[in-house]
């Protein structure tokens, strides 16, 4: 009997309390909110393997190659829709290369072959340096499956002097230059 009591006592306290907390009100706040903001920039790069090549010339010869080839990467992140290029190129399509004294070695002259590729001169106006010195070496369409990656073009380099049969023994120096872009 008084295990009864006992438990009709704790029956009765909990029904009491169940009510108490039926009967209390939920307060919220109303809602704030915070408006979030986040850009990703477009990027382009290119790296190179190396940025020094020399060439052993032979008078006449239309097979001077160079020492070493040189691997350029192109990395980006940017818009489906664009296009992505890179180009080689010379400031001047007469003097690629110079020896200083009037002596010059021309951008047709001067070959590209990429990724295992055909030896191509740089006689083509691009974005960049001077008219008929350059060459677009590689071209891609940007999509949504692309729109960040990254490409190496493997570059050899050659240079005719076949073409050039007056040209005087000495030192020439010129400028290959590189770049990408994304339109």
């Amino acid at each position: 009997m008084k295990f009864r009591l006992q438990f009709g006592v704790f029956t009765a306290l909990l029904l009491l309390l169940s009510v108490e907390i039926g009967n209390a009100q939920v307060v919220s706040s109303g809602v704030k909110t915070i408006s979030l903001n986040a850009t990703l920039a477009e990027s382009i790069s290119v790296n190179l393997s190396s940025n020094s090549v020399s060439f052993s010339l032979t008078a006449g010869s239309a097979t001077n190659n160079g020492s070493t080839g040189v691997t350029a990467t192109t990395s980006w992140t940017t818009t489906p829709g664009r296009t992505l290029r890179l180009y080689a190129y010379f400031s001047s399509s007469t003097a690629a290369l110079s020896n200083g004294a009037g002596n010059n070695i021309p951008s047709a002259d001067f070959l590209i072959s990429d990724n295992g590729g055909a030896y191509r001169a740089l006689t083509n106006t691009v974005a960049f340096g001077g008219a008929a010195a350059g060459l677009r070496l590689y071209n891609l369409r940007i999509t949504g499956a692309n729109r960040t990656g990254s490409h190496s073009d493997a570059m050899l380099f050659r240079i005719n002097l076949s073409t050039l049969p007056q040209l005087p023994a000495g030192t020439y120096a010129g400028t290959l230059n590189i770049q990408a872009q994304v339109i």
